[in-house]
């Protein structure tokens, strides 16, 4: 394949794009929302923002991503993802000390140790094959543990959900270029920078083809249930609790352990007599 040919291609690739673009920005002026939720009082951005950012996804991203899971072997995909999952287990312990949740930065710094040396480099996540958790952490976490509040509900552009607290999160460390792509961008050769920053948003694209779906199957509104979904998960971080860190939408409650009345012993209530039969004679 000639320089020309590629060129080409992109070219009408961008052609595609271009109308996709133009109309979605178009129809996002039009959305407006009379009455919204206290959470999210920018409604009628947002949703304009996000209906932008799914047409994009529907229009570059996610055929890639798709095409990606469809034509990688699975084994190779899953190296992949684990060592950029690696990389992010790396910047999770920093934040776990940083919030003073020691053992969980003890953990975590554990989990990045053992898969890089016994992991081949992050590729084999034998940590989790051993027990040890995954646990998800970032700036906006941190901020949130630090008593900084969340603030109202944002879609940003071609990242999605998000609040004022974690925006300003993602652009304080983008400033000071510290994040779980900090050993990426320390990379001199851009094309090879490059390259690797675009499989990572292609593999994390890939990562959520299964949530995507499942959203499409059970939600009424997507909008507000992947609104709704983000707002929990991060709340429940900032808590500290456990939620799925291959998930979006956090971990369903655990009802295992709650404590159910037991009938079994219960005497059964004598049945009543048929109407107009005569009572039984003692």
């Amino acid at each position: 394949m000639n320089k020309n040919t590629t060129k080409s291609e992109t070219s009408g690739r961008l052609g595609r794009l271009a109308p996709v673009v133009a109309l979605t920005a178009f129809f996002a002026g039009c959305a407006h929302v009379p009455n919204p939720t206290p959470q999210d009082p920018w409604e009628s951005y947002n949703r304009s923002m996000f209906q932008f950012n799914e047409a994009f996804d529907k229009a570059l991203f996610k055929p890639i991503a798709s095409g990606y899971k469809q034509l990688t072997p699975e084994p190779a995909r899953n190296c992949i993802h684990n060592i950029f999952a690696n990389m992010a287990d790396l910047w999770a312990s920093v934040n776990s000390f940083l919030q003073g949740r020691g053992h969980d930065g003890v953990n975590m710094l554990g989990r990045v140790l053992f898969n890089s040396t016994m992991g081949l480099g992050g590729c084999i996540d034998v940590a989790s094959m051993n027990g040890s958790q995954r646990i998800s952490n970032d700036f906006g976490v941190t901020l949130g543990v630090w008593g900084f509040k969340p603030g109202p509900y944002v879609v940003l552009p071609f990242i999605g959900s998000s609040n004022v607290r974690d925006a300003a999160g993602i652009g304080t460390m983008f400033a000071a270029g510290a994040s779980s792509y900090t050993p990426i961008m320390a990379i001199d050769n851009v094309p090879l920078r490059n390259t690797i920053l675009g499989v990572a948003a292609v593999d994390l694209r890939a990562s959520l083809l299964d949530a995507d779906d499942l959203v499409d199957r059970i939600a009424l509104d997507r909008y507000s249930f992947i609104r709704d979904a983000f707002i929990q998960r991060r709340q429940s971080l900032v808590q500290g609790n456990r939620v799925d860190p291959d998930s979006p939408y956090g971990t369903l409650p655990d009802y295992s352990d709650d404590e159910l009345p037991d009938y079994s012993d219960d005497e059964e209530a004598p049945a009543a007599p048929a109407s107009g039969s005569a009572p039984a004679t003692p």
